[in-house]
């Protein structure tokens, strides 16, 4: 039945018509644009659906520009614009077998129903952002989003991060035996973010009391995104890629998608391994029906199969509409949604002091895993759905991930039934909670002193890109604070044999390995130690500029918010919570136990630094890379520059002194030709660095 069965006349029609653009409009900027979806995909995928049904029955309603007619979303002018040399469009779903079939029956008219032995490439389709990379002679030279299919963002630099992409390709073999490289090669591919790095990146984010990505599909895409690829590099991206565009005069493009499949894997490009070659949509089906299932053992998310003709020499015959090839489908397997009851409501109290309900759950069945618990997100959305403990509700997985609960079944609701009152005093320690500024989140304010706080505290000082103490994990971290053993972070670095022997099933081998972890971290980098330290809104980023202006952290605890707020890439959020933090009476407490335990509190120059100190021929003066450098990686050139004196910045401004550039510049050399900055090579900036004149 229609989706629009209700309406009747065209007036209704046009009302609808205008109210759906304006929604589908509003939802592809979220999801495109912003990596903010407001809705799920199948949501959204239901507006789409229901403004092409009316649209197809009302053709004279068709508003110009309809999103209908569209592919992604306006680029976003954070990156140099790149125009596609072959457009990207986007693939028209089918929501059930019965719309394969449909999608057949297209495609045969479409090839005027002419006598063919068709078959087709069934592939999972990867939940990510799609990219289009050209190669010239083997090389990498750029790399790019979709954006509205016909201009994407330059995201090059950053799509050099991810270590499955090939920067430079495998030749190909001739019939006469010898070696040879294509001179032009354009490949499109998928940038996806594997379920266990979208796991550690939220659960961390959450840690830091910043916002979670809602699916593995927008972490990647804000990833890719970034204007520090050093970020980018950290988000640990896959790829995968599916179509190649060959141009040479030597080797001829297999004419079936199968064998060019083949072909990118030979060139040394990933391909994912799970596809089919089907003789009949039937075949085509039962591909579907396998992975429905299996789908959930992998560590990248598909929700659905991408269904292509394989015969590429009918692709131009079968054509595409403005949206769409006909010649290819995407097959969408449904939201998995099941009913179960909440059995009670408890609330878990983060690293901040964020207080997060938790729904505890009948256990059932879901997309493969058996679920106890789901998220609540906050009051306003208890308050919003109206749950209560002994509710029949829907749980869905977002983005296949993280358990939600998704609406209430009020007619199941039992008939004494309570509304939930949310608690305002912290379910750990019973301090009153507060709310800051606009937040929907409630926070306990017993930064030093809630249990819970203190847990998570410790968990994250130890974490890798803390103080990277190996072996003390979270059961550990559990027996030390329930013993008494340790309240503050500063009380690891007074641990003896004796008091870790008492613990459970801890030997002694275990206590002496702990012991000499928690040893060797004392000597931590400035940066990593102001990361451990969990103050609100500082990432590894962030810790590191904090730690290159000011050198230790007792001058950082002086600096006020103006002064910090004055360092390029330090927003007000930052330098407001680092002043926040400094100033609290517990802090100033902090730094002293960590001073007498040993812990080193400024930057450490190593001895074998201290025997050759560098002339400090740099100093005052600021420097931008752009580009790939040849000889040296990024962060080798950027210690050269600081351990001359000199400052590295993220971004160009009036401000820099000089632009460094390497292989395939981005939009920073524009941006410096325009400001007038001077602009040096790797070779002028190796005799910058080596000269003692510091002269280029």
């Amino acid at each position: 039945m229609s989706t629009h069965q209700q309406t009747t006349t065209a007036e209704e029609a046009r009302k609808r018509i205008e109210s759906l653009t304006r929604q589908v409009e509003h939802h592809r900027f979220s999801y495109y644009v912003l990596d903010q979806p407001e809705i799920s995909d199948p949501d959204f995928d239901k507006l789409f659906h229901e403004l092409q049904d009316l649209e197809q029955e009302f053709p004279d309603l068709c508003l110009p520009g309809s999103p209908t007619q569209k592919v992604g979303a306006a680029p976003s002018t954070e990156f140099k614009s790149v125009k596609h040399r072959i457009g990207m469009l986007s693939l028209a779903n089918a929501m059930s077998y019965d719309d394969l079939d449909r999608w057949q029956e297209r495609l045969i008219r479409a090839l005027d129903n002419a006598a063919h032995d068709l078959n087709f490439v069934c592939e999972l389709k990867i939940d990510g952002l799609s990219i289009a990379l050209t190669y010239k002679d083997g090389s990498l030279v750029e790399g790019a989003t979709r954006g509205n299919g016909e201009v994407g963002e330059d995201v090059t630099l950053n799509l050099r991060t991810i270590a499955a992409l090939p920067q430079e390709l495998k030749p190909l073999k001739l019939p006469n035996g010898s070696n040879h490289m294509p001179a032009l090669i354009e490949v499109r591919g998928e940038v996806y973010m594997p379920v266990s790095s979208f796991t550690a990146l939220n659960k961390g984010l959450h840690d830091q009391g910043e916002p979670t990505f809602a699916n593995p599909r927008n972490a990647a895409s804000g990833s890719l995104r970034q204007k520090d690829p050093r970020k980018t590099a950290k988000r640990k991206l896959g790829l995968w890629t599916y179509f190649i565009y060959l141009t040479d005069s030597e080797i001829k493009q297999p004419n079936n998608h199968f064998e060019n499949l083949e072909l990118l894997q030979n060139l040394g490009f990933p391909v994912e391994p799970n596809r089919r070659l089907a003789s009949s949509v039937e075949e085509v089906k039962q591909f579907c029906q396998d992975w429905s299932d299996k789908k959930h053992d992998l560590d990248y998310q598909t929700d659905g199969v991408v269904v292509k003709l394989n015969d590429r020499s009918l692709w131009d015959q079968a054509g595409s509409t403005a949206h769409s090839p006909r010649w290819a489908v995407a097959f969408k397997y449904p939201p998995e949604e099941v009913d179960t009851v909440i059995e009670a409501i408890h609330f878990d109290v983060g690293r901040t002091g964020a207080v997060t309900p938790v729904a505890w759950l009948r256990p059932v069945k879901l997309a493969g895993t058996t679920v106890k618990r789901a998220t609540l997100h906050n009051a306003e959305q208890i308050r919003r759905l109206d749950i209560r403990v002994g509710d029949t509700v829907v749980v869905r997985k977002a983005g296949e991930i993280i358990p939600e609960v998704l609406s209430v079944k009020v007619e199941n609701r039992p008939v004494d039934s309570q509304p939930f009152v949310y608690p305002t005093s912290c379910p750990v320690c019973e301090t009153a909670l507060e709310r800051i500024g606009s937040e929907v989140v409630f926070r306990c304010p017993n930064t030093f002193a809630c249990p819970s706080q203190v847990r998570r505290r410790i968990e994250h000082w130890v974490g890798r890109d803390a103080m990277d103490v190996d072996g003390v994990g979270e059961s550990l971290i559990d027996q030390l604070v329930s013993s008494g053993l340790v309240t503050h972070v500063s009380d690891l670095y007074r641990l003896t044999e004796s008091q870790l022997l008492t613990l459970p099933r801890l030997a002694k081998k275990s206590a002496d390995n702990i012991l000499a972890a928690i040893g060797s971290s004392r000597i931590r980098p400035l940066p990593n130690l102001i990361f451990a330290l969990g103050i609100r809104h500082v990432g590894t980023s962030g810790a590191e500029l904090l730690a290159d202006k000011y050198q230790s952290l007792e001058k950082l605890a002086a600096a006020t918010a103006d002064d910090i707020a004055s360092i390029e890439g330090i927003g007000p959020a930052i330098s407001e919570g680092v002043v926040e933090f400094f100033h609290h009476p517990q802090t100033a407490k902090l730094i002293d136990e960590l001073k007498e335990v040993g812990v080193a509190l400024e930057t450490i120059v190593s001895d074998l630094e201290s025997a050759k100190a560098l002339p400090q021929t740099l100093a005052g003066k600021s420097f931008v890379l752009t580009g790939t450098l040849e000889t040296m990686e990024r962060d080798t050139a950027e210690k050269n520059i600081k351990r001359r004196g000199g400052k590295v910045s993220s971004s160009v401004s009036k401000k820099t002194d000089y632009v460094i550039v390497g292989a395939s510049p981005g939009s920073k050399l524009s941006k410096a030709q325009e400001l007038g900055i001077t602009i040096i090579d790797e070779t002028q900036f190796r005799k910058l660095t080596e000269d003692p004149d510091g002269t280029p």
